[in-house]
């Protein structure tokens, strides 16, 4: 069996910047296990720019920003092997995976980091009534046909669901000459960042109907058209709402799952609110040594965050192979209540936290002139107004180590959003 000190699963963004910062601090011994043929994982169908300006500071388009990754990894001289699955990590973090060329293989972690990135819920999960007609596509298949592939999924286009990749796909379909009818959204918000509803809407002349949802599908052979109707607030259509319209393809952009059966596969503790892992500051996983980041962990808006977060993990995931990770201290809990729906990290150390420590997190509504506030215990240390939070965009606190140890009896921290 091989032994690497640190493996790295999936070889896209997040692996990748786990790669190239687990390498800067010190550690030789690195292997990351990609599934598909090449390294960039989402981004190589991203065609579309405004990656990168946090991290690089120009606008870069998906494959670009992988690209630069790519080159860093090769310069470092990190290893990695493509087409191999990973099939399931050991409690002691023995990793199994395939591939055509070495069959089944063993490889001995003394640290892994989750990097599997998230999959598109499935039309399977919306109960839509009506036929299995060929047109109906998730959005993030039709971005790889139209972008790497070269093919047009169809001519007249709807799109359920208000997420990144559909808004996205909205202009792209238009741009590559099909007429996109109407974007349909079940809540009350979109689930996009505001710029791309301006970007790839507005500016094309697409309308978007909120609290509106599939209730039909015709077609049998093909899909030849849907209806939209109005739903309540508890999401049940309201009738005499409906609205025909005729269409070859339908494009479902309702939320993205990340890729954790391995991570439950090994025992690790998951947030239900994130699928994701539960993590510590180190972004460390209740099984020391193992360790998550980007998509895998909660699903993010910018792929500069992927980044960074996975930077934060591959230096922690070097400090604990190299036992540098500091012992000690008891764990603080970060409570996400009234308005935040969830923090990562969940808990902290403050023993082992770095000078200033990011905690991100979303809303569960469209919230206007609120204000984030972060309690110690009982006692209100931050309150921070802002205009607009949309659930579709992700919010952040830092935390000072300075001024946490300024209070020993610290049990718990709590982030909740607040109107006065």
């Amino acid at each position: 069996m091989k032994s690497y000190d640190i493996v790295i699963i999936g070889g896209g963004p997040a692996g990748l910047a786990a790669a190239a910062s687990a390498r800067k601090a010190g550690i030789e011994s690195i292997l990351i296990l990609e599934r598909d043929k090449e390294l960039g994982g989402i981004l190589n169908q991203c065609i579309h720019n405004g990656f990168g300006l946090h991290t690089f500071k120009e606008e870069l388009t998906g494959p670009e920003y992988a690209g630069r990754f790519i080159d860093i990894v090769k310069e470092l001289g990190i290893a990695y092997e493509l087409n191999t699955m990973v099939m399931d990590i050991s409690h002691d973090k023995v990793v199994t995976a395939m591939n055509r060329v070495d069959g089944m293989f063993q490889i001995q972690a003394k640290a892994v980091i989750l990097a599997m990135g998230c999959r598109e819920r499935s039309r399977g999960a919306l109960n839509i009534p009506g036929y299995r007609p060929a047109g109906i596509f998730s959005a993030g298949t039709a971005q790889r046909l139209v972008n790497m592939e070269g093919y047009m999924p169809g001519k007249e286009v709807v799109i359920l669901g208000s997420g990144d990749i559909g808004l996205i796909m909205a202009r792209r379909m238009t741009l590559e000459g099909a007429k996109v009818k109407v974007v349909a959204e079940l809540m009350p918000y979109s689930g996009g960042l505001k710029r791309n509803i301006v970007q790839c809407l507005n500016d094309y002349g697409i309308p978007l109907k909120l609290s509106h949802t599939v209730i039909d599908i015709r077609g049998k052979e093909r899909l030849e058209g849907i209806t939209l109707a109005q739903v309540d607030d508890k999401g049940k259509p309201i009738p005499g709402t409906e609205e025909d319209y005729t269409c070859d393809t339908l494009l479902l952009s309702v939320g993205l799952i990340p890729e954790n059966e391995l991570s439950q596969g090994m025992g690790i503790e998951m947030d239900r609110v994130t699928s994701g892992p539960v993590v510590n500051e180190s972004l460390e996983t209740n099984i020391p040594g193992v360790f998550a980041c980007g998509n895998v962990l909660h699903v993010h808006d910018l792929v500069d965050y992927v980044s960074e977060e996975a930077g934060r993990a591959g230096v922690n995931a070097a400090r604990f192979v190299k036992g540098e990770l500091a012992q000690g201290g008891s764990d603080i809990d970060i409570i996400a209540t009234e308005g935040a729906r969830y923090t990562v990290p969940r808990h902290i150390n403050i023993q082992k936290m770095e000078d200033l420590l990011t905690v991100r997190f979303r809303v569960g509504a469209v919230y206007t002139n609120s204000f984030i506030s972060v309690y110690y215990n009982d006692e209100r240390v931050m309150h921070r107004k802002k205009q607009v939070m949309a659930p579709g965009e992700m919010e952040e606190i830092v935390l000072q180590k300075k001024k946490l140890a300024e209070y020993p009896n610290l049990e718990c921290i709590t982030v909740k959003i607040e109107k006065e």
